[in-house]
């Protein structure tokens, strides 16, 4: 069978929002959140940080599954401590999500050392991991993968919609969102929505804002 990333939602050179599972020596099975880069139809690249499980899992394991959901309960608890066992089940004993709308079996092909030097508090070691998917199963018949330049876009235009109606005290902070909202999709977003935003940017600036 032909794997293709493109089955769920994933475009070359595009970012996507993820959460990685990844199991121990002894099995035991973690998840964090993790952004992943489609290099190809069947190639990943993710930057994890140094020392966290997940970048110890996979150095170990020399695998991982990455999870396409929208669960936002998901993203919180991983985010904010490990998810506990009655989330995860397994195939082939590899850790996934229970209810993701699909997960995606990969095997490393390389881990290199890195530096992120654009944290904003300071610089960070992470490992650089390129993997091939091996697998591609899905839960539901239509799957899109989530891109947070998106949803930026989103919290855009409604803020957008309502910035002639308050007061400068709003009208302040919504300038502040849209600044961040545009370097993240300038960062993560495809092209539509580098445009979206930009297009954006010249309405808001026409209607006498500075940003």
């Amino acid at each position: 069978m032909t794997v293709n990333l493109s089955s769920i939602g994933m475009r070359e050179g595009q970012h996507y929002e993820s959460i990685i599972t990844s199991q121990n020596n002894d099995k035991k099975a973690n998840a964090a959140p993790i952004g992943i880069i489609c290099k190809s139809e069947n190639e990943i690249l993710c930057r994890i940080f140094k020392g966290s499980n997940t970048l110890n899992n996979i150095e170990k394991q020399n695998e991982f599954v990455f999870n396409i959901t929208q669960n936002p309960l998901y993203f919180t608890l991983s985010t904010i401590g490990n998810l506990e066992e009655k989330y995860f089940e397994y195939n082939d004993n590899r850790a996934f999500l229970k209810d993701s709308e699909a997960y995606v079996k990969c095997t490393v092909n390389s881990i290199k050392e890195g530096i992120k030097n654009n944290d904003p508090i300071r610089k960070s070691e992470i490992g650089i991991i390129t993997a091939t998917v091996t697998e591609i199963i899905k839960n539901k018949k239509y799957v899109q993968a989530p891109n947070r330049g998106f949803y930026s876009l989103i919290e855009s235009l409604i803020n957008f919609t309502r910035i002639n109606i308050v007061d400068k005290q709003q009208q302040d902070y919504y300038i502040g969102r849209f600044r961040e909202s545009e370097r993240v999709i300038n960062k993560v977003g495809n092209e539509e929505q580098k445009k979206a935003i930009d297009l954006l940017k010249n309405t808001i600036k026409e209607k006498g804002y500075e940003v």
